[in-house]
């Protein structure tokens, strides 16, 4: 049974185009592949949170040592990480906010990302731990970015996914929604033809 897991980080939760663009993609997913499952964590409703120097520390310190709210810090990474861990496929709903991701979708990898857990260091550099896994990431953004300086968040996110180890992505853009009602149809019309494709 595969096992899907949808991040949604847009603002205006399920009314947010990339959490549409997401959930179409699941529900044509799930309809097509009978036994399939999901486990959906919004963080924009529900947020993790930001890192600081007190939650990074618990990270760090060792499992002996650990203090009653370093465990509780740990107990929350290592719920994420094993929600991520135990999905087969990862479908994020990417909004662009001022050139980046979202801080709250940051929050997220800030806290999944950890030495001895999702990657680890060797002689020869990192090596991620995360493997086997398909991600689908539905970038919607009101300009037009992709293949240009301004267009962060693809490589960002690829070389994260990369980093713990996960190579296997698939991207589906929706650009210019705030360009006119035009404009905007047609990307998302666009992006939905690549759901049917996809998700099949």
């Amino acid at each position: 049974m595969t096992t899907l897991l949808q991040i949604n980080a847009s603002l205006f939760a399920g009314h947010g185009q990339s959490s549409q663009l997401a959930d179409r993609f699941v529900a044509t997913y799930l309809a097509a592949h009978p036994g399939s499952s999901k486990v959906v964590r919004d963080v924009a409703s529900d947020p993790v949170p930001h890192l600081d120097g007190r939650r990074f520390a618990a990270f760090t310190t060792p499992a002996a040592e650990r203090t009653a709210e370093q465990k509780t810090v740990i107990a929350y990474s290592d719920a994420l990480i094993a929600e991520l861990k135990s999905a087969d496929v990862l479908v994020i709903g990417l909004p662009m906010y001022n050139f980046g991701v979202p801080s709250q979708l940051k929050s997220w990898i800030d806290h999944i990302a950890r030495a001895g857990e999702t990657f680890r260091y060797t002689a020869e550099g990192p090596v991620g731990l995360v493997t086997g896994k398909k991600v689908y990431v539905f970038a919607t953004r009101g300009g037009l970015y992709v293949g240009t300086p301004l267009d962060t968040q693809t490589s960002y996110v690829r070389d994260f996914l990369n980093f713990i180890g996960i190579t296997d992505i698939e991207f589906v853009y929706a650009e210019g929604i705030a360009y006119g009602p035009e404009q905007k149809d047609a990307a998302i019309a666009k992006a939905n033809d690549a759901i049917a494709k996809l998700a099949a």
